[in-house]
């Protein structure tokens, strides 16, 4: 199923996304999002289209895609674990937040918690995603995940990120997430983040 740009230019982000998905059976083999710009060209296959679903349902049904591990490969990963966490990141609401912490704190997969974090990272204001990110700094047993939950520590606002960056960059026991957060804190130029390397140099 692929989707056919018109040819315009589109000033704003679209204000809904469609989810396409594949079956083979009962199986899904492919999942993919889809602007109401895109014209839908099927190859000649039925399609059966679904409408006015909740964006609490669409993020329960996302969220057990991404958790499914029956036929965890990395072409399943690729054709839908990815899409359907993107998918999950672009919709609102409160069970999408706590599908997002869920799956950042319990996947066994790294780079699906990493992604996790990053759509975290873009719900600026939800406690629920400052909170998660600030858990997976400390708690996250591989450190390649703690480094990209300070990344995304640094996609929030900036009265959020950069004190908590300070405070890591201070405080985190993990040498490799201490440097990450000075890293992001340098990107920031901030005030307070060059008065926090002030006082460094001056010690």
């Amino acid at each position: 199923m692929d989707c056919l740009e018109r040819s315009h230019i589109a000033l704003e982000g679209a204000a809904e996304v469609s989810i396409l998905a594949r079956f083979e059976g009962t199986a899904i083999t492919r999942l993919r999002t889809a602007t109401p710009e895109c014209e839908i060209d099927a190859g000649g296959l039925p399609v059966l289209w679904l409408e006015n679903v909740k964006a609490d349902d669409s993020a329960t049904w996302l969220a057990s895609l991404v958790n499914a591990t029956n036929a965890d490969t990395r072409d399943r990963n690729n054709r839908v674990t990815k899409p359907a966490l993107v998918a999950l990141g672009m919709t609102e609401g409160q069970t999408a937040s706590r599908a997002l912490v869920n799956i950042a704190r319990n996947h066994p997969a790294t780079g699906v918690r990493n992604d996790a974090l990053f759509w975290l990272s873009q719900r600026a204001g939800d406690s629920l995603a400052v909170g998660a990110i600030a858990e997976a700094i400390e708690k996250d047993p591989d450190t390649a995940v703690r480094r990209q939950a300070v990344f995304a520590l640094s996609q929030l606002p900036k009265d959020e990120s950069v004190p908590k960056l300070i405070d890591v960059a201070k405080n985190n026991r993990n040498a490799a997430v201490r440097q990450q957060a000075m890293f992001w804190l340098g990107q920031s130029n901030d005030p307070r983040a060059l008065k926090f390397f002030e006082d460094v140099l001056l010690k």
